[in-house]
């Protein structure tokens, strides 16, 4: 495959670097800083200006969760993912989208209203809303990882690649100090070798 990351810093678009580590799958990286929005062909890859973008054999797709999933399943030998139709898949699944909507929806308007939307039109009384809404659903996971070390099979995955972008991300809200599972599964993720997030 002829791979193009669209990537930034500490965007969603270190998900898609992991995996194609982790993949062993070379990619070309266009990325730095902020003037990667105004690159034409990111424009088109992501018509709404958001990373990650990828450009995968000629063709666009955005949404890091989506590409992550896809890229694993296209290294089948590196087994970062579950066959398509197993229960270990329809796990990978599951934990996805909870990431997604029970945890990282909150995590991501606490940021729109602390640093990304204009003073005028953020609303400070929705982060500890947001805290609120992501401590049912932490624990619930801090709890799933009481005994065992990764998400889906006890080995490994894409999902985690997902869920540890995520953990990392509460931590640096302070929002794991009262989950010590989750501490510690964010720690064992970062420490991989190919992990492009740095631990703080």
């Amino acid at each position: 495959m002829k791979i193009k990351l669209f990537e930034m810093g500490p965007t969603r678009s270190a998900r898609v670097r992991w995996t194609l580590l982790e993949a062993g799958l070379e990619f070309e990286a266009v990325g730095g800083g902020y003037e990667i929005f105004e690159n034409e062909e990111f424009k088109k890859a992501h018509p709404l200006r958001k990373l990650p973008a990828v450009i995968i054999d000629g063709k666009a797709m955005f949404e890091s969760a989506a590409i992550c999933t896809y890229l694993a399943d296209m290294v089948p030998d590196k087994q970062l993912i579950a066959k398509t139709g197993t229960w270990e898949r329809a796990m990978h699944e599951q934990w996805t989208y909870f990431g997604m909507t029970e945890l990282e929806a909150h995590l991501w308007s606490s940021a729109r209203n602390t640093f990304i939307l204009p003073e005028e039109k953020r609303i400070p009384a929705i982060i500890e809303q947001n805290r609120k809404a992501f401590r049912p659903a932490a624990k619930l996971l801090n709890s799933v990882l009481a005994d065992k070390e990764y998400l889906v099979g006890d080995r490994f995955s894409v999902t985690d690649i997902i869920m540890g972008y995520t953990m990392n991300w509460a931590h640096g809200d302070k929002l794991l100090d009262d989950h010590p599972n989750l501490q510690a599964y964010r720690e064992r993720l970062l420490a991989r070798p190919h992990c492009p997030i740095k631990a703080s």
